[in-house]
């Protein structure tokens, strides 16, 4: 029951998440590769302003050979309008 109230607010909140593993504009790693200097298993987030005026969220991963990997990405409104 706990589970369910907290998902409903979850999604009344107006925020998703997607499962997609593919950057998008805006993401660190579109349509480059980038290695960074971190540990392997470190988690790095980025944040910026997507499509349509949404905040994304995104956590990357550190792999083995230096490289990011996306792990996820949230898609919220962005709440800095005033």
């Amino acid at each position: 029951m706990k589970y369910a109230v907290v998902a409903i607010l979850f999604l009344a909140a107006g925020c998703s998440t997607t499962t997609e593993d593919q950057p998008i504009p805006g993401s660190l790693t579109y349509g480059k590769v980038i290695h960074s200097p971190y540990k392997p298993g470190t988690v790095v987030k980025h944040t910026f302003l997507g499509e349509f005026g949404y905040r994304q969220f995104e956590r990357y991963v550190v792999q083995p050979d230096g490289t990011l990997k996306l792990a996820s990405r949230i898609e919220s409104e962005d709440f800095l309008w005033n």
